[in-house]
């Protein structure tokens, strides 16, 4: 989905000339459903055809090797060109500009917008919730409403206390890109927030629209941008001011000693941010998508989504791998992956270690020596014990709904966040527009009923 951004700019430059058509070649079991990439057209406000390429049919007609592919198909019904992986827009759409100035003269164009009518979404509470952090400190649960482009506090028995954002992209309603300083509650804020974490009555949220990092005071009730510059970023950095830096879809954010932990799932990369000094850096991988094991600078990791400091460790999700890993905080330590084999090895089986599989996990939390896991496509909640790595299912019976009940009845539509406050695990049911509630004295899962929103 990461390509989607440039997409929507060359669709709007070349609305009368470009039509886009795309072909959603799945990887994963649960992406083969013609419901579930329905679901996901909505959730990402695709405005163009997608078709459902289950068995591969047009991909092997294409010869297409990787994702993305982008084909291009000339007037006369040819293909013209082809280009694998992201892009740059500047730089594809001087290969339009080409393309378009050497067919125009043929007389086969036929300009006019090509028009479509999006399915809408229904109006709900919560579009598409991500992440979901807890602070017992405060009393507190913090929701990224992820597709409303806003944060929704609420305390842990789901009474809202405030809304931070006003719904609105600053991606679409102003030039700020989403870098600006000091906005109140009200304003255009976010485009897609996913992470957070508190600190005190700062709150930290990785904006993963905007491709950047912002500082919320909930004291002052402003927010503040302070990494990113707005922009994606299609090419490895070494990090440096995070202000100059351009990150690329930072998706969740933890917080040790005066370090932010930022899982940047589009570089395939850990990184960190010091925030005293304002500075920013890759903290593992090397930036190649796959799972390979070692020191952290060498070590590569595909996608991660998920963050979180614990037991003097980085424990994260490494979603296109379907895995489980942790890297050592010591600057020179490694990269070790309990659960996961590699790029294509998924599935739903509990087991020890690397003998488990789950499929496209999104999220985590820790508690004490357990690792709770939001195993997104299998839509069960599962657990991992660190010492003996024993995988466990805490909830759900793998079939796709909202239902509540008991652990084993309860159902999940691709959950993606979880935190966690004594026995109560609280789930952002991704897809069903829903925070979920496991308690783990009693064995049942409710649904948080949000008060005042």
């Amino acid at each position: 989905m990461h390509v989607l951004p440039q997409l929507r700019k060359l669709e709007k430059k070349y609305a009368d000339v470009l039509t886009v058509v795309g072909v959603h070649s799945a990887k994963f079991n649960s992406e083969k459903s013609t419901e579930n990439v329905r679901e996901a057209v909505r959730r990402y406000g695709i405005g163009h055809p997608v078709v459902n390429d289950a068995d591969f049919a047009i991909w092997k007609s294409y010869a297409v090797r990787a994702w993305p592919t982008l084909i291009f198909i000339g007037p006369s019904g040819k293909v013209i060109g082809r280009h694998e992986g992201e892009f740059d827009v500047g730089a594809l759409a001087g290969a339009l500009d080409e393309m378009i100035a050497e067919y125009e003269p043929t007389g086969l164009f036929k300009r006019g917008a090509f028009e479509t009518s999006p399915e809408p979404i229904g109006e709900q509470p919560l579009s598409y919730p991500g992440k979901i952090t807890a602070d017992a400190s405060s009393n507190r649960l913090v929701v990224s409403d992820s597709n409303h482009c806003r944060l929704i506090l609420t305390d842990l028995e789901g009474n809202v206390e405030t809304v931070i954002g006003n719904g609105k992209s600053p991606l679409v309603e102003d030039d700020s890109r989403g870098v600006f300083s000091d906005r109140m509650y009200g304003q255009p804020l976010f485009d897609n927030p996913q992470g957070t974490v508190c600190d005190g009555d700062v709150l930290y949220v990785a904006d993963a629209g905007t491709h950047t990092i912002v500082r919320v005071d909930l004291t002052k009730r402003l927010a503040t941008t302070i990494a990113g510059t707005g922009e994606q970023s299609l090419y490895r950095h070494q990090g440096g001011a995070a202000l100059i830096v351009p990150l690329n879809s930072p998706y969740d954010l933890s917080l040790h000693a005066g370090t932010l932990y930022i899982a940047m799932a589009g570089f395939h990369q850990l990184w960190s941010m010091d925030i005293d000094s304002m500075m920013v850096a890759p903290f593992a991988g090397d930036g190649g998508e796959d799972i390979v094991d070692g020191l952290k600078p060498e070590a590569r990791l595909a996608q991660p989504y998920g963050v979180e400091v614990s037991n003097n460790a980085v424990f994260f999700i490494d979603s296109e791998t379907s895995s489980v890993r942790v890297a050592a905080l010591a600057e020179k330590g490694r990269v070790v992956t309990f659960i996961g084999t590699g790029l294509f090895d998924f599935g739903d089986h509990n087991g020890v270690g690397k003998d488990a599989l789950l499929q496209h996990p999104q999220g985590l939390v820790v508690q004490d020596d357990t690792i709770y896991i939001a195993d997104s496509y299998n839509k069960k909640i599962k657990s991992i014990a660190i010492g003996s790595q024993q995988v466990k299912t805490v909830a759900g019976s793998g079939t796709q709904g909202s239902a509540d009940g008991t652990v084993d009845e309860a159902e999940f539509n691709e959950p993606a966040g979880l935190a966690i406050v004594g026995n109560r695990i609280f789930v952002a049911d991704t897809n069903n527009h829903l925070i979920r509630v496991i308690n783990t004295n009693s064995g049942e899962v409710s649904t948080l009923e949000l008060k005042g929103l």
